[in-house]
């Protein structure tokens, strides 16, 4: 080291504050790493040995760009020190005057042509901070504490100054050259090389030879959090999950210890813990009442409800509409499945979400065929890991429009055995995927009614979550979503049907509300509460890239299924979409069907990608009222004869006149229609205030086309 300091109590005074190295370059290739890249190279090229001030949010590692500067500077053999600026003297007696009764040198001078890093510099004593300034700018600094006039003298510091800080300098920003750090959320870009690079750097530490893979669902989650610590909580993140992941490997080999236990290929999803978004008006429902929590819990009640009712109620159904009379009006099935199932859940998305896919005849059929597979030595693949959403929910939204199409084209609602057999194609789907993959992952990725059910399960207002602290701090088998034996409280399971950890959740898509992670949950982590309706939908939002399509289909079934009052007055229309011409009722239908995504095309070119779709998703407690407006009518007329329209066929139909039936009246179920678009309407303007709050204009314009879009589906759904 070419610098020579003049005592050993000089050396000594430095040596608490010496910076030795920088700790890591600027990781990524995004464009704001480059940029910073850049504004490194030149401080460290720069001449004149200007001050540098490092400006950031908290987290940011600023001391390390003023070492990244300074040993890639010439004067890297020079010493650097770092002093914490909250820690200063207001008198400056720390860099202007000698240790008391020592005789040495003040700091400035021992450092000589040194460089300085004042960390925090807005938290240094205003009263130090025009001495601070002045060294900035013209290198001058006045020794205090000393006995001798003469010694007193104004002196000159021959080294370089850098500064940082959290919150704004403008009198520091115009003494020095300003590099401002870019927070990590707008650095999502690279999230995935800050990780590898953390994995590897910690895999060593750890004694690791070949450090775990980061795989891409992994980053993608991330990408979705804002970390408002930056590169320090991304650092903690990742030391706690390669922990966790050296506490499975403890536990899997049991005495042998880790050191005997192969490591991961990947990294698993669940060992990364970020914190939750806060969580404000939560009500929950075990604490108040914990007796309700073991009731719910109860094995028998779901197996019973599964395995002993809901799978043959399912083959009678599909019997009765084969053998019994083909017409809604005669068939007791077909009743259930237009007049109680669609309005029922319908209604049920706002109370209880996905519910319905709990205990959904389809996915239990795919159960009941894995188990048999296995019993007769199949072994279903493991849940692939990986972003699948990104291939398999634009699939999905093109089977909900297949099926919507084929509802309409060939007047299913009519016809019991067609009906039979678009439950019968649903059900072969999940038996397929029950046996190709483990769990139910045609009903997470492929299911045309689940992805319609995890879409409006935004706006429910239940919500199942685990307590990440409790996670990440206290578990470590995840029985929860992976399965396992019965731990304390926690029952044995298989997991999480749909493969997700109940502290990741971000929304409701992918919870059925199953209780699964209750049951095998040994900490009481999981938490059942009640919350404001689609509190799931959120400006910092990442949902599926198909989902938004989805969403558009199922507003062009509103469309689709009144497409005579839209289309009816083309020359080339057809009578009906039932009979005549295959081609030309086709060709209308899907016509009709797109009318909503054509419109979404044509705003694409006026709006932000981000701002045209959350005005999209604020737009969703409208267009599920809609659509219940356009079932209730079917639901509120016909409903109410279900047990004339069941035994019609086998006790005649005069007895069956005897039978008990209501109907709503024409003007009661027209009140129910407008009530419910009212409601609709006013959930979506108060939605997308949250999601467009920072434009007003926006809004505003936003509001008056969901108000516009109203009054048209009011029209298309009533008739009036």
């Amino acid at each position: 080291m070419s610098q020579q300091l003049e005592s050993q109590p000089d050396l000594l005074r430095l040596a608490p504050y010496l910076v030795g190295r920088s700790r890591r370059g600027v990781v990524g290739n995004s464009r704001y790493a480059k940029a910073l890249r850049e504004a490194v190279r030149q401080a460290s090229g720069d001449g004149q040995r200007r001050p540098v001030l490092i400006s950031g949010e908290p987290g940011l590692e600023k001391d390390n760009i003023a070492a990244l500067i300074h040993f890639g500077s010439p004067d890297r053999q020079r010493l650097m020190v770092r002093l914490d600026g909250a820690l200063l003297r207001p008198d400056g007696s720390d860099l202007f005057a000698p240790l008391a009764g020592e005789g040495s040198a003040p700091l400035l001078e021992v450092l000589a042509a040194g460089s300085l890093l004042i960390d925090k510099l807005d938290q240094v004593p205003e009263a130090l901070q025009p001495a601070l300034l002045e060294l900035a700018r013209t290198g001058r600094w006045q020794p205090r504490g000393l006995g001798a006039a003469a010694d007193q003298a104004e002196r000159i510091f021959l080294g370089r100054v850098f500064f940082t800080a959290e919150a704004a300098m403008p009198a520091f920003d115009r003494a020095c050259t300003l590099i401002r750090v870019p927070p990590l959320r707008v650095r999502r870009q690279d999230l995935g090389e800050w990780l590898r690079y953390g994995v590897r750097q910690r895999s060593r530490k750890l004694g690791w030879e070949r450090p775990p893979e980061v795989p891409e669902a992994v980053v993608k989650r991330l990408q979705s959090y804002d970390f408002p610590n930056n590169l320090r909580e991304l650092e903690v993140l990742i030391y706690r999950a390669l922990q966790q992941v050296r506490r499975q490997q403890e536990q899997d080999n049991g005495a042998a210890g880790a050191a005997a236990a192969p490591l991961p290929a990947a990294l698993p999803e669940d060992v990364f813990w970020t914190s939750p978004r806060q969580q404000r008006l939560r009500f929950d429902i075990w604490r108040w009442k914990p007796q309700l929590r073991e009731w719910m819990r109860a094995p028998w009640l779901w197996n019973g409800l599964l395995f002993g009712l809901v799978s043959w109620v399912f083959v009678l159904v599909n019997i009765w509409l084969w053998a019994g009379p083909q017409d809604r009006a005669h068939n007791g099935a077909l009743n259930l499945f237009w007049a109680w199932w669609w309005p029922l859940i319908l209604l049920g998305f706002p109370l209880v979400g996905r519910l319905w896919c709990s205990f959904c005849p389809f996915m239990v059929w795919g159960e009941i065929s894995q188990r048999l597979a296995r019993r007769m030595g199949w072994q279903p693949a493991r849940w692939p890991r990986g972003n699948s959403d990104d291939w398999a929910s634009p699939l999905l939204a093109a089977g909900f429009a297949a099926i919507l199409l084929w509802e309409e084209v060939w007047n299913l609602q009519n016809t019991a055995w067609l009906s039979s057999c678009l439950l019968l194609l649903i059900t072969a789907g999940a038996v397929v995927g029950s046996l190709r993959f483990e769990k139910r992952f045609w009903c997470r990725y492929l299911c045309p009614v689940g992805g319609m059910n995890g879409l409006f399960a935004k706006l429910s207002i239940l919500e199942l979550r685990a307590q990440v602290g409790t996670c990440s701090g206290s578990c470590s088998t995840y029985a929860c979503f992976k399965g396992g034996p019965a731990d304390g409280e926690g029952m044995a399971t298989a997991g999480c049907p749909l493969g997700t950890h109940p502290a990741h959740l971000s929304d409701n898509r992918n919870c059925v509300l199953c209780l699964t992670c209750a049951q095998a949950c040994p900490h009481r982590s999981v938490q059942l509460a009640l919350r404001p309706p689609a509190a799931d939908l959120q400006r910092e939002m990442d949902p599926p890239v198909g989902e938004p399509g989805l969403l558009l289909v199922l507003a062009g079934d509103l469309c689709l299924h009144h497409w005579h009052r839209l289309l009816g007055w083309c020359p080339l229309s057809p009578e009906t979409l039932v009979q005549g011409p295959l081609l030309p009722r086709l060709a209308f239908a899907a016509l009709a069907l797109a009318i909503p995504s054509a419109l979404f095309l044509l705003a694409r070119p006026f709006f932000s990608a981000p701002r045209l779709r959350r005005s999209l998703y604020g737009l969703l407690p409208l267009v599920w009222a809609l659509l219940l407006a356009r079932h209730l009518p079917t639901g509120m007329a016909e409903a109410g004869a279900l047990l004339p329209v069941s035994l019609a066929p086998l006790v005649g139909a005069s007895w069956a006149a005897t039978l008990p039936a209501w109907r709503a009246d024409l003007h009661v179920i027209a009140f129910c229609q407008s009530a419910a678009v009212l409601v609709g309407l006013v959930a979506s303007v108060v939605l997308l205030r949250r999601l467009l709050q920072s434009s007003r204009v926006a809004w505003l314009g936003a509001s008056a086309l969901a108000l516009v879009l109203a009054a048209a589906g009011r029209w298309l759904v009533t008739g009036a």
